[in-house]
């Protein structure tokens, strides 16, 4: 069977560094940095046409066709309640694979990835509260500033929440093995 997706995972036999090493996919919606885990992403693309869904919370962009998969678009900028603007050159869409479901996550670019020992990474502020504190699992040093990581559950299920239930689970053509 031909794979049809970019795939980053760590070595199947993982190492006793392996266990202490994060890779983290930094991108960025509006101003602001972003992480997520990158054995989540299993593909970047560009901005596709999208059909909208009626009804559906104001963050969700619509719907796509990827290689007979129809995949559900949500907008970070709409999600997480940051000016929306006009597209950009370097937008894409992160293709995004959790409990047999896929996903995608409009962002405004993304930049790197980079690797984290477990020490370089904290735990969400516990000080924070209000709408969108809760999207994060941790946060870590990116140059001079902080980088939060997504956890990418919340995102898609708190507040104004989509039904994780009604997202169809995808074939094992587009699923190798999911997270």
């Amino acid at each position: 069977m031909t794979q049809h997706y970019l795939r980053k995972t760590a070595d199947p036999v993982e190492t006793e560094k392996g266990l202490q090493e994060i890779q983290l996919a930094c991108f960025r919606v509006g101003e602001e940095m972003y992480a997520i885990d990158i054995r989540r992403i299993k593909e970047i693309i560009r901005p596709q046409k999208l059909t909208p869904i009626p009804n559906a919370p104001p963050f969700v962009e619509g719907v796509f066709n990827l290689r007979g998969a129809v995949i559900p678009v949500l907008d970070l900028r709409k999600r997480f309640s940051q000016k929306v603007v006009s597209r950009q050159k370097k937008e894409r869409i992160l293709i995004c694979a959790f409990s047999g479901k896929i996903i995608g996550l409009q962002v405004d670019d993304v930049t790197e990835v980079r690797r984290y020992s477990r020490k370089e990474v904290y735990p969400a502020p516990h000080f924070l509260k209000g709408k969108g504190t809760e999207f994060f699992l941790g946060v870590c040093r990116y140059d001079d500033d902080l980088l939060m990581i997504l956890d990418l559950e919340k995102v898609l299920s708190s507040g104004e929440s989509i039904d994780l239930q009604k997202i169809p689970m995808q074939t094992e053509e587009y699923i190798e093995d999911p997270i």
